[in-house]
């Protein structure tokens, strides 16, 4: 009974909010010149070609979507502004009292913007849930760790770990996977709708959502009864997503000051020729965002369920594609040096770093071999042109994909030893494709979850992956649950180069580039460099317009 209570109320409230939908959008559908700034005064209106997937944490784990959750859910930990460290946010405390038993103290008098109070019987539902409905396309694999979540009072909650001292427990709170959610507005056991989230009202953040038209307009209203680690709260009453198609569009719009803020994806000539705009100001952040291919062991050439299945022949295909690729060329050429070649699965500048895929492919020196990828093919018993399909997504990753693909296409049709079928999607089908076996190899981009290496390393290699690209390697298995609980650095760091060079060796995912954070904005708004930090998400709540 109290489920189907549940989903009524849901269903009611996703009526009333959609009979007024049209009439709010008309009023906040402007640029972004209007308003004054600071005291949580006016508005900035924010453009992106970033696309969402969903709002529910549970079924979504891309930056578009993510993008969303940051402004609008609370978090039991999250990054201060300026620091990869997590702090308590939903949280008052947060610490392990037992090598298995992590313990959080809730805020007092914490409330979802729909008036309902946010209690531990929430936090519980909202992790339980995760682990339930485990979407393909969702974060839960992230809890590989959880056993058991236990609600112990109204402001105690309980996580019992299948092992013991955690050092990454706390960042993973602070993941996509941490938002908690209501209740009684959630469903527990499937993706719920975006209009009935927005409908309900059941946010924590530093924002609600106003308005909703998913992938076209968003329109934020600052939280007042905020709790978390944003001193304040918002700065800006008011928040506007505007989503692009084009990137040339939003380029255009940011240069003629119809929005504020430009963030993902323009291109690198776009971001040149801003360069020089005087009303305009070029941001970059720390680099933690990599382009990488996925290669799906079912279905590439050679894959388990392929025609002429054979792991060594596959094996070979990997690694002469990782001999063939040209990261200099795709740098300078399709990305004018915003992004730098990366030769690891960790990029460079986080603790463990390595670079094993320079020693291992190639010259040895970072650049291309022809001669190696022959003979790794030769060695393996392939004498004819290997067919590859390959696939990118047209409008996720940014205007340039199209030209980043046909230049590694053409660096591997250059050696005669490929023929590549170049294909794309949309990212709202092709991120639902992915995880159906139907792209052998395919693009993929990652921003980390949080500053360390493990963000880099969980997520794709262990057995039960966010990738679903069929991988599994015990040994692999095993080094990434220890490194998890190893609090000796220097041992913690021997361990992240020994699964880095597993890495390499296996060659699941094939990293190539690693980029920075960009975003351009008017002159007159401030914050931008506080929020792009390495903590790799985009607040708002830190925008403001300048006065005077």
């Amino acid at each position: 009974m109290a489920a189907q209570t549940a989903h009524a109320r849901r269903r009611m409230l996703t009526l009333s909010a959609l009979s007024v939908s049209a009439l709010v959008l008309a009023g906040c559908a402007g640029g972004g010149a209007a308003g004054g700034g600071g005291e949580g005064g006016g508005v900035i209106t924010v453009g992106t070609t970033d696309k969402v997937v969903s709002i529910d944490p549970a079924g979504s784990y891309d930056n578009g979507s993510f993008a969303v959750m940051t402004q609008v859910y609370g978090s039991l930990m999250r990054s201060e502004p300026g620091s990869p460290e997590v702090s308590p946010d939903l949280a008052e405390s947060a610490e392990f009292t037992s090598p298995n038993v992590y313990t959080v103290k809730l805020r007092e008098g914490l409330k979802f913007t729909n008036g309902n109070e946010l209690t531990s019987s929430d936090v519980k539902f909202s992790f339980d849930r995760q682990v339930k409905i485990n979407d393909p396309n969702g974060p839960a694999s992230l809890l590989y760790n959880l056993d058991e979540v236990v609600a112990v009072d109204d402001l105690t909650v309980e996580f019992h770990l299948k092992q013991e001292n955690d050092v990454i427990f706390p960042q993973i709170l602070s993941s996509p996977v941490g938002p908690i959610v209501d209740e009684d507005v959630f469903s527990p056991d499937a993706i719920t709708p975006d209009e009935e989230i927005v409908a309900g009202d059941a946010f924590a953040g530093p924002y609600r959502i106003d308005t909703y038209e998913k992938n076209s307009l968003v329109s934020y209203k600052k939280n007042p009864d905020y709790q978390g680690v944003i001193e304040g709260g918002a700065k800006t009453e008011n928040i506007i997503t505007k989503y692009y198609a084009d990137a040339s569009n939003l380029k255009l719009e940011i240069q003629n000051g119809s929005i504020d803020v430009a963030w993902r994806s323009l291109s690198a000539t776009d971001i040149s020729d801003l360069r020089g705009v005087d009303t305009l100001k070029v941001h970059e952040g720390p680099g933690g965002e990599i382009r990488y291919l996925v290669f799906n062991f079912n279905t590439m050439p050679y894959g388990a369920k392929a025609d002429g299945a054979d792991a060594d022949k596959a094996l070979a295909v990997r690694q002469a594609i990782a001999h063939l690729i040209d990261r200099d060329e795709l740098a300078e050429q399709v990305y004018q040096g915003t992004y730098t070649p990366l030769y690891s699965h960790v990029p460079a500048g986080l603790t463990g770093a390595t670079e094993e895929l320079k020693s291992m492919y190639g010259d040895g020196q970072g650049k291309s071999s022809l001669d190696k990828a022959k003979q790794v093919l030769a060695d393996a018993g392939i004498t004819e042109t290997v067919t590859l399909d390959l696939q990118y997504s047209n409008d996720h990753y940014g205007p340039s994909s199209a030209d980043e693909y046909a230049l590694i296409k053409n660096q591997l049709e250059a050696s005669g030893l490929f023929k590549v079928n170049l294909q794309t999607t949309e990212w709202g089908q092709y991120s639902k494709d992915r995880t159906e076996d139907l792209y052998p190899v395919y693009q993929l981009g990652w921003f980390p979850d949080y500053s360390d290496a493990d963000s880099y390393l969980t997520p794709f290699f262990l057995t039960e992956n966010f990738l679903g690209n069929h991988y599994a390697n015990p040994k692999m298995d095993e080094l990434i649950l220890k490194q998890a609980v190893t609090a000796d650095e220097g041992e913690r760091e021997k361990l992240l180069g020994d699964i880095q060079k597993i890495a390499a060796e296996d060659l699941s995912t094939l990293p190539y580039l690693q980029g920075s954070q960009i975003a351009v904005a008017k002159t007159d708004i401030e914050g931008i460099d506080k929020t792009l930090d390495s903590s790799y998400t985009f607040r708002f709540a830190l925008l403001e317009r300048k006065q005077g």
